[in-house]
């Protein structure tokens, strides 16, 4: 734990401590905090588990794109993301790192309670849970989420910030051109002007052979990709570019369109109030208008361009995800209550013979204290069966076993089906928010809206 404290505490990548925030303990001495928690534990509950086996304190990562926050917004949101993760029961720190040209964060948490009563066991399936909680705290932040990650790749091992939105990051050239649409798209007024414009969003441009040539450092990249035909395509030559800035050509007319995954818009005036500068809200106005753009190509492509039918859908998304969430919620209940009954029928029947001689030595105490263990447990599976069954009948195990394997198959079908409707829920709702957010509707004006629209139609569809 000290080597890895250490490292995540680095001056260099925290900027001198200032980058670290933490919760019921101190970070210079939360190895000594969290190894004396652990005897605190042994003493309290009496129970230890082997030293190489016992967890001392968990990691946890978390990564945002190049440019989406700054590393103060990003140790903020991975502290939100800790807390709601350990439900402030667990002391922990995080340290945002600068290090790399992605915003980054090291959580560690105690594996023990503050209270010394507990332990977090990693359960099956946290690493999801854990993935759906960083989603939604991104959401709720305006952040993009990863749609679809792909872990691990053949070949090169891919880190997971690697595969936004389930596809490889962009190349260089990708990126030189979609940021020439965004700049074109200012319409500047020369183009020296346009050259001021992607060396304000962090590329460089020099004159050689010529030809201008841009580079992003930002992203790593270490040679100049020239403005040619043979590299970019007929769109995006010097000669193209000028012809679009003085108004002889469409801007960019070879770039095909971003199908990537709509993500809410950013609240700008709010994020400068909060004190962002200048470069922000100019990376925060191209971000809102590859939002709003992917938004309009997914009502195009899924035939919502209807505000009413939109609204219809978005809420019966919304309404299916809660009840496909509940029925996976019930299910999980029924299957740690099937789990609790099938250990208990196990020791019922594994201690009631001992019990009956108990009984039948008119409950000695010099048999209880040979016998203990035995009869404590006897006497838990009785009052687990009075507290699960409610004086039913005792059921046999073949049946338990057979329930439980019937539960394990609906949930498993369930599971693919709440997450097919949380796609879907999330992708419609964040679309109808951004359209919302591009119209200013309020609740009042939305109802107005609606009603134009049906007296509209209503209009459209009389004989004439």
């Amino acid at each position: 734990m000290k080597d890895r404290f250490e490292y995540g505490q680095n001056p260099a990548k925290t900027r001198d401590g200032d980058l670290i925030a933490a919760y019921e303990c101190d970070p210079k001495t939360a190895d000594a905090e969290f190894l004396l928690s652990k005897a605190k534990y042994k003493a309290i509950t009496g129970r230890e588990q082997k030293k190489d086996e016992d967890v001392l304190c968990y990691q946890i990562r978390q990564a945002f794109p190049p440019g989406e926050l700054d590393a103060e917004a990003a140790l903020a949101v991975s502290y939100e993301l800790a807390m709601r993760w350990t439900k402030g029961k667990h002391a922990f720190f995080v340290v945002s790192h600068i290090d790399r040209p992605h915003p980054h964060c090291h959580i560690y948490y105690n594996s023990t309670t503050l209270d010394c009563t507990h332990k977090f066991r990693d359960f099956l399936g946290s690493g999801r849970a854990l993935r759906r909680l960083s989603d939604r705290v991104c959401i709720e932040h305006g952040l993009s989420v990863i749609a679809n990650p792909k872990l691990h790749s053949r070949g090169k091992y891919k880190h997971y910030g690697a595969w936004l939105g389930g596809k490889k990051a962009p190349t260089f050239q990708q990126r030189l051109k979609a940021q020439i649409d965004l700049c074109l798209a200012e319409q500047p007024e020369s183009f020296a002007a346009f050259l001021q414009a992607m060396k304000a969003a962090g590329f460089e441009a020099k004159q050689s052979r010529g030809a201008v040539s841009f580079r992003a450092p930002t992203f790593g990249q270490e040679r100049f990709t020239r403005l040619r035909a043979s590299t970019l395509g007929d769109a995006y030559t010097e000669a193209a570019i000028r012809a679009a800035i003085e108004g002889r050509a469409a801007p960019s007319g070879g770039r095909s369109a971003d199908s990537r995954r709509v993500n809410l818009v950013i609240d700008i005036q709010a994020k400068i109030q909060a004190g962002k500068g200048p470069a922000y809200q100019r990376w925060a106005t191209v971000y809102n208008l590859q939002q709003m753009a992917a938004a309009v190509q997914y009502l195009q492509e899924h035939g919502l361009m209807d505000y009413a039918v939109l609204e219809q859908r978005a809420a019966e998304a919304a309404e299916r995800f809660h009840t496909l969430s509940e029925k996976v919620k019930t299910t999980e209940a029924e299957l740690r209550r099937n789990k609790e009954l099938r250990a208990a029928v196990h020791d019922y029947a594994k201690t009631r013979p001992v019990f009956e001689e108990y009984k039948a030595k008119r409950y000695s105490n010099q048999f209880l204290s040979e016998h203990e263990a035995e009869i404590s447990l006897y006497r838990t599976a009785q009052a687990t069966f009075r507290r699960i069954l409610a004086g039913a009948k005792l059921p046999k195990m073949d049946a338990l076993k057979a329930e439980a394997a019937e539960l394990a198959a609906d949930k498993k079908t369930l599971y693919a089906e709440y997450r097919a409707a949380r796609t879907d829920m999330r992708e419609l709702v964040t679309v109808k928010a951004n359209i919302d957010r591009l119209f200013g509707l309020s609740d009042e004006q939305k109802n107005k809206e609606m009603e134009r629209q049906r007296h509209d139609q209503n209009k459209a569809d009389r004989p004439r």
